[in-house]
């Protein structure tokens, strides 16, 4: 990044418009302001040496925090249509929705 990051006021126009809102005059400034402050913090974070640290793509040191699958023995289909307000044959019949 070369220089200092600017939005301009034409820029915040461009994405109200793109967004379909109206911004007032002192909205449109007050967003100016509002995000070369934060393009500023960035550039900050740019100057920081980060060659030594490898990147990351969680905060903590996590590994995988799912179980592992296991095969077990499921519910047979008498059990899991015992229940069913409404059967036909081996499966639970239900109201059609279009």
């Amino acid at each position: 990044m070369s220089g200092s990051p600017t939005i301009s006021k034409n820029q915040i126009e461009h994405v109200a418009w793109l967004a379909r809102i109206e911004l007032t005059e002192d909205e449109k400034k007050a967003f100016t302001k509002q995000l070369n402050e934060i393009l500023n913090y960035f550039k900050k974070i740019d100057e920081i040496d980060t060659s030594d640290i490898a990147p990351t793509f969680h905060v903590l040191d996590l590994v995988n925090v799912l179980r592992d699958d296991k095969v077990k023995p499921s519910l047979s289909k008498t059990d899991a249509l015992k229940n069913a307000p409404h059967k036909e044959d081996s499966f639970i019949k239900a109201p059609k929705i279009l």
